[in-house]
């Protein structure tokens, strides 16, 4: 599943360029249509945009007021398909949003929501109202000028997670998949192409061929694109910076909190891994080449200021346990706000000289199937494939949970792990689904999970995320597919490394266990 024991093949139908949401998502799509895809991303699984979100699946109720309908429609179409097929790490959040009388109306808001409720078939979440906070739990983190508001639904998502499941389930179906390998060059040779790749893990380089390429490079798209000296696009990428904090929890509740705020954009302050409020985001136009952000000052004390506005307990930037940004590659669409920029996506193809290459401009995280299933149809033409669309009804690895029904399926792990402590329980089965039992397979007491490096964190998932999920360093683990990093203390990534080090050999394609 993760590449081992593979011998590497050089012959595929698609090549997908980035291990981001995108191109997993179209990675997975292809592969499940009979295609011979590999996937190709020259850092780890989701280790940009794709792990920097504000975690949710969401319609976008702001993007209403930008008139983009059409959009919003398929993003809350796609809420619902996205619930069933991970319930494990999707799962609905309740959103309070005070109403804050010097901005927008209550009668506009009640419109919005009106409409968030019925453009998108909602049939598994409940209905928006509104709400009285002097009597409601939620109103009582809130200053006092704020005692109406609106309550509505969307989801939360583990967002790193949604990648991999996505890429464990195009490997299940035959996808190779490579990590830490760079396209170093793409050439059109005799109607297909010759993709040059580097690999990071053991400095080897190599050639493969294909009939088609996807260019889900996501801020790297135009350098992707550049790798190909005909290439002729006409589209652009807009880059935004969006950063969020992380803080201890700033109240006892479950409920998820939407500020409205005086430039017309939104904050969100989310639950956050138990102990923790997430708080997010902000938009900043990048000038330079994409890399690893970082937030800066201006960025912390603005989301800072923007939640004092409406909680009672001031927010310093002194707070901050933990921090993150990404670079959305908008569509650049013209608009001179990057709050106003387009969120939706936008696939262009290019199939001169008879060597089809596909470009991803933009998209979000909810829509991220819907994309791959168009830009997989979008290639049908010049791709044999055996079976037509299928992700719509298709579960996610870990999510085949009997009727979506995760509290059930909970009950029914603490019944069969019952020596497992109830709180790692409940982080395995929000983090693996039904994939548990793969996890824990081979062990029956807590001595069993091996090596402890610190919080939650054992021998036993390492062990696993190295093995099924592509998990190379302690960064990966500690941050991409788990977040306990906020939990096992500042010191376990040394521990955590030197295990790594010690325990496998990295090499293209392959997890070797070393022989102690």
């Amino acid at each position: 599943m993760s590449g081992e024991e593979k011998l590497p093949e050089s012959e595929f139908d698609l090549v997908v360029i980035g291990g981001g949401i995108n191109g997993a998502g179209i990675a997975r799509d292809a592969a499940g249509r009979g295609l011979r895809v590999l996937l190709v991303e020259k850092d780890d699984l989701a280790e940009h945009t794709s792990s920097a979100s504000t975690k949710l699946i969401h319609g976008g109720l702001r993007y209403l007021e930008h008139y983009d309908f059409l959009l919003v429609r398929h993003a809350l179409q796609e809420r619902e398909v996205l619930l069933r097929a991970a319930p494990h790490i999707i799962w609905p959040l309740r959103f309070v949003l005070p109403h804050h009388k010097a901005l927008r109306p209550k009668w506009l808001i009640r419109l919005g929501l009106f409409l968030y409720d019925h453009i998108g078939g909602r049939k598994l979440l409940p209905a928006s109202h509104s709400l009285d906070l002097t009597k409601h739990v939620s109103g009582d983190a809130l200053k006092s000028e704020y005692q109406s508001g609106f309550e509505y639904s969307d989801c939360w998502v583990q967002d790193a997670r949604l990648v991999t499941l996505n890429v464990m389930d195009a490997a299940e179906r035959g996808c190779d998949v490579r990590t830490r390998c760079e396209c170093t060059d793409l050439v059109r040779v005799d109607g297909q192409w010759n993709i040059h790749l580097y690999n990071k893990l053991d400095e080897s380089e190599s050639v493969v061929t294909a009939k088609a390429v996807v260019n889900a490079s996501g801020p790297w798209v135009e350098a992707t694109l550049d790798l190909d000296e005909e290439h002729d696009s006409k589209h652009g990428v807009r880059l935004v910076k969006g950063s969020h904090v992380v803080v201890p929890r700033l109240f006892d509740h479950d409920y998820t909190y939407i500020f409205q705020n005086a430039d017309n954009r939104v904050l969100f302050a989310v639950p956050y891994e138990t102990d923790y409020t997430l708080l997010g985001t902000t938009d900043v136009e990048v000038d330079d080449k994409p890399s690893k952000q970082q937030i800066d000052n201006n960025e912390i004390e603005y989301i800072c200021q923007a939640v004092g506005e409406y909680f009672k307990v001031p927010v310093s930037p002194d707070s901050v346990v933990w921090s993150y940004s990404g670079v959305r590659p908008l569509y650049d669409d013209a608009s001179e706000n990057a709050s106003k920029v387009t969120r939706d996506y936008k696939l262009d193809l290019d199939e001169r000289k008879g060597a089809p290459i596909l470009s991803v401009y933009g998209g979000k995280i909810t829509t991220y199937r819907k994309l791959a299933e168009q830009a997989v149809d979008m290639l049908s033409e010049h791709l044999s494939s055996s079976k037509t669309t299928w992700t719509a009804n298709a579960p996610l690895p870990g999510g085949d949970i009997a009727n979506a029904d995760f509290d059930r399926f909970l009950t029914e792990m603490k019944q069969h792990y019952p020596w497992v402590d109830e709180t790692l329980l409940l982080d395995y089965a929000r983090n693996y689904g039904t994939r548990i039992h793969a996890l824990l397979a081979e062990a029956s007491c807590m001595d069993d999970l091996g090596q402890h490096f610190g919080g939650p964190l054992y021998q036993k998932e390492v062990d696993y995320l190295v093995r099924h999920e592509w998990a190379r360093t302690a960064e990966d683990i500690l941050w991409r597919r788990t977040k306990k990093g906020l939990h096992s203390g500042a010191n376990a990534g040394g521990p955590l490394q030197s295990y790594l080090n010690d325990a496998y050999a990295f090499e293209a394609g392959a997890v070797l266990p070393k022989v102690s």
